[in-house]
């Protein structure tokens, strides 16, 4: 009796040590679908490495943002794995605030898609492994083109898009011609904005970094959007975002659309859409250039500087981001369900390609973008869609706010350029980029 009574309680200090042992890695991540999943699957990772206990910070993506900026800035060491996007990466790496992505033997660096590495790199190095990617591109109603006799090209202009817009319009029966982003954020309208004003041959700020919100450029887009949207788009389009309006073309609303990549999932799928397999798909249209017409982004997960177990946060996104990771999801939950946009493997797996009819638009739109070339005048910063400096972020939400003011008729194009630039005059000129 003593003998067993001494191994159990030998046999319990030995399990409780080891417990003890386990080094507890903090991940904060975004709110959405494929995060969940990743929280779900990851009990295969602790299993794999008894050693790591995995605590997981779940947040809004405006929360994550603020919570894992503060973090990070003032070195509070609180997280471990964070999740970031192309805008954090590359201002974030060139200050010292991550550590190099150091991905072991079998991760297969060279597989990622040369647009996500290259936007999450500084000199080369990878500063956030990519766990999913997005473009932008433009999905519409091949039946509704069709009855109108439009033959939309892989690659229209704007020109074709506010032509097909006129003729599939028709508010009586509650089909509008286009829907588009008019709600205000650097991440909302102007990200898609930003891109229109890129293939009009438009840019942020030039070689100087002085802005160019008042250019001839902008003023083209931003009239021809505000003009698509008010005679083709639907009622309140100012306060329009990605979830707003995949609802409505969801439910048949929109003929055209032009928005991340990732909505295609939603829009093609017939448990969530009602013209499921009415969808076609084509790339965002060009006007000037083709420069810049596709945005690109990633939602990708970095090790901050500060965190005390860089060995077990490498591990961890070694693990996250891997090509055994999108099979395990293509076994668990269907290939549909994978993140995309990260690796080329993925495309080149016969099983994505058949469940996801919009996968080479898909592929093709990411490979088309260059965050490090995306304007037609050459231009200082890296971003397609944003640019990546820290005084970007006020400068975008104020001219956001601008553009939807437009929309809702509170305001001219000219005026709204002309405060845009003075916001973003102010901005630049107090950070000292001139005087």
């Amino acid at each position: 009796m003593t003998t067993l009574k001494t191994a159990l309680v030998l046999a319990f200090g030995i399990a409780a040590a080891g417990t003890a042992s386990a080094v507890d890695l903090v991940i904060a991540t975004v709110n959405n679908g494929h995060m969940i999943e990743m929280q779900k699957l990851s009990k295969q990772f602790e299993a794999a490495n008894p050693d790591i206990k995995l605590k997981w910070v779940t947040l809004e993506e405006g929360v994550l943002r603020q919570r894992v900026t503060t973090d990070i800035a003032t070195k509070g060491g609180q997280f471990d794995v964070m999740t970031i996007g192309m805008y954090e990466t590359p201002i974030w790496g060139k200050k010292g605030w991550l550590s190099e992505i150091k991905p072991d033997a079998n991760y297969d660096v060279d597989d990622l898609l040369p647009a996500m590495r290259s936007g999450l790199s500084v000199d080369g190095k990878l500063y956030a492994a990519p766990f999913y990617g997005e473009s932008s591109m433009l999905m519409y109603r091949a039946d509704l083109m069709q009855k109108a006799g439009i033959t939309l090209p892989a690659r229209p202009t704007w020109t074709q898009v506010k032509e097909a817009a006129a003729k599939i319009h028709d508010a009586k029966s509650g089909v509008y011609g286009i829907c588009l982003r008019g709600k205000p954020g650097w991440g909302d309208n102007m990200a898609f904005l930003s891109t229109m004003v890129n293939t009009y041959g438009g840019q942020w700020f030039d070689a100087s970094w002085k802005p160019q919100i008042n250019s001839a450029p902008w003023k083209a887009a931003v009239t021809d959007y505000a003009d698509l949207l008010k005679k083709y788009g639907p009622p309140g389009s100012s306060a329009n975002s990605f979830n707003e309006i995949l609802a409505l073309f969801n439910e048949g609303k929109c003929g055209m659309w032009i928005d991340a990549t990732i909505a295609a999932s939603f829009i093609s799928d017939p448990k969530q859409s009602k013209v499921a397999d009415k969808v076609a798909f084509a790339q965002a249209p060009t006007q000037v250039t083709p420069k810049g017409a596709n945005w690109l982004w990633a939602w990708a997960l970095a090790v901050p500087a500060s965190s005390k177990h860089q060995a077990e946060a490498q591990k961890f996104i070694n693990w996250a981001t891997s090509k055994d990771y999108i099979k395990l999801v293509g076994k668990e939950q269907g290939w549909a369900a994978v993140p995309t946009g990260t690796r080329k493997s993925t495309y080149a797996t016969p099983e994505f390609m058949k469940a996801a009819k919009f996968a080479e638009a898909e592929k093709a739109a990411i490979d088309s973008a260059n965050p490090t070339d995306s304007t037609l005048p050459k231009s200082p910063y890296v971003g397609v869609q944003f640019a990546a400096i820290p005084e970007f972020q006020s400068i975008g939400v104020a001219v956001g706010q601008q553009m939807s003011a437009v929309l809702a008729g509170k305001t001219t194009v000219d005026q709204a350029l002309a405060a845009g630039q003075n916001a973003a005059d102010r901005e630049m000129r107090k950070s000292g980029y001139y005087k």
